[in-house]
């Protein structure tokens, strides 16, 4: 138990000082489709499935014609985002998992009609970026959360664990006190049986006389 929870807690201070460095930086990455600028980050304690079925929900929260998952790669046909109006546009996402660290590395590009959306397309740029911190922001905490709630429940463990000491330890001294009344109670038993035997033994001598008394004068019937 002590081995699990040092790994739980040494995860989660690796996730929380990493964490607190999300970031999006932009640059050439390989699509479906080929080469792209995209935006990218890191988002921490998940996994690539869960990363994926998230982004996909996000972008279906956006009105579009379809989003689809296909060989690895979320793609968001025609969608529409009202802070750039009404023209929409197509959004890829790739994702690459390292499982040991359980960090998940997304990038994503925005197809604008031809052209790819880069830092010269200023509030679309921002963003674009701020939209993808966010993703890996809000899916970081999420699944810190549930990493919480995990070591919370070993929490609450150790603590009914510490609870059922405390009452065995209190129900240990209450069996001692119980144990002294007894032994002290047996202790006066004693003195008292010693002094009733050195009585007992004065009434046994005393009758033994008068037993004997008894038979000097049935010895002298004739």
């Amino acid at each position: 138990m002590k081995k699990i929870i040092l790994a739980c807690s040494a995860v989660l201070a690796f996730t929380v000082a990493n964490a607190q460095k999300i970031s999006v930086k932009d640059g050439s990455e390989k699509f479906s489709n080929g080469s792209h600028n995209a935006y990218t980050a890191t988002i921490y304690e998940t996994t690539k499935d869960e990363a994926m079925s998230k982004f996909k929900s996000l972008l279906k929260d956006f009105k579009n014609e379809k989003v689809k998952t296909d060989n690895g790669e979320v793609f968001g046909d025609n969608i529409v985002i009202k802070d750039w109006g009404n023209n929409p546009v197509d959004i890829y996402a790739t994702f690459e998992e390292d499982k040991a660290t359980k960090t998940v590395i997304i990038h994503v590009a925005f197809d604008l009609g031809g052209a790819y959306l880069t830092g010269s397309d200023g509030d679309k740029h921002s963003f674009a970026k701020k939209m993808v911190k966010d993703f890996a922001v809000k899916t970081t905490k999420e699944s810190m959360g549930d990493k919480v709630k995990d070591l919370e429940k070993v929490l609450g463990k150790l603590e009914d664990n510490q609870k059922d000491l405390e009452k065995d330890n209190k129900n240990y001294k209450s069996d001692i006190e119980d144990y002294k009344a007894k032994i002290k109670k047996a202790e006066e038993n004693i003195s008292k049986n010693e002094s009733d035997q050195v009585k007992k033994k004065s009434e046994i001598e005393a009758q033994k006389k008068v037993v004997e008394e008894a038979k000097k004068v049935m010895d002298k019937v004739d």
